[in-house]
């Protein structure tokens, strides 16, 4: 299967210290890969780095078979992406939110923010203000913006914080359906294991700016019963290491 994002000996380091350390991923094209570790592991700083918002200390990175450059912009056209928690112009509708959106990245094709809505199960509110949308809405409407100009790529952090269970729910069957029906590849990071194994073909744990693995979810299968715990002994084996 082709490779859409290749990572090699990637390395990140802010004042003297590394916070990303020799990392190597490689994520297939339509797959989900989950992105697996706990808070200040170095999983945004990754996914920044994919998006040239930071630049790495050292390695490279390869995007759609496109060395990423400190200068490279124009394959960001086809990624669609949530970093940290999405913004919005609070006094604008869903809909001309998505609208201002599309315009800056100069995509002009008509319906697309409707399609987009509908997608993400919103096109009922597409007329209301951001300002009533709950977390939730905001988190769907955060996807519907990553993904209404119809990226190949879509790089998700944490989406599902601060959900409830019905909506890390009704998430986690969106991005499925947006695997399976319009063949995206999707990057998503995240803390939660059982979020993550339940979606993911691949799992990648990271600890401390260092991959420790990067794996199938059905090889885990087959040789783990209970997935939190084969996580929770790698990252803890990892800090007793430290």
């Amino acid at each position: 299967m082709e490779s859409v994002i290749r990572i090699s000996q990637l390395c990140k380091t802010y004042k003297g210290i590394e916070t990303v350390s020799n990392v190597h991923m490689n994520i297939k094209k339509g797959e989900i890969y989950g992105f697996l570790g706990p808070s200040g592991a170095g999983k945004t700083t990754i996914m920044k780095m994919i998006l040239n918002l930071v630049k790495p200390t050292s390695g490279e990175i390869t995007v759609l078979n496109e060395i990423v450059l400190p200068t490279s912009y124009q394959y960001l056209k086809k990624i669609g992406s949530i970093i940290e928690n999405p913004v919005f112009y609070d006094a604008l509708t869903a809909q001309q939110n998505l609208e201002i959106h599309c315009e800056y990245a100069d995509y002009t094709h008509k319906g697309v923010a409707e399609e987009a809505l509908e997608i993400v199960g919103l096109s009922n509110v597409g007329d209301k203000k951001i300002s009533e949308f709950s977390l939730g809405m905001k988190q769907r409407l955060g996807i519907a913006r990553a993904i209404v100009t119809k990226p190949d790529i879509l790089i998700l952090d944490e989406p599902i914080n601060g959900l409830d269970p019905i909506g890390i729910k009704d998430i986690r069957e969106l991005l499925v359906h947006l695997k399976e029906q319009l063949g995206v590849t999707i990057l998503i990071s995240s803390h939660i294991v059982s979020e993550i194994e339940s979606i993911a073909d691949t799992i990648g744990v990271i600890n401390r700016g260092r991959l420790l693995t990067e794996v199938k979810m059905d090889d885990i299968r087959q040789q783990h019963s209970h997935l939190e715990k084969y996580f929770l002994q790698l990252i803890m084996g990892d800090d007793q290491h430290a």
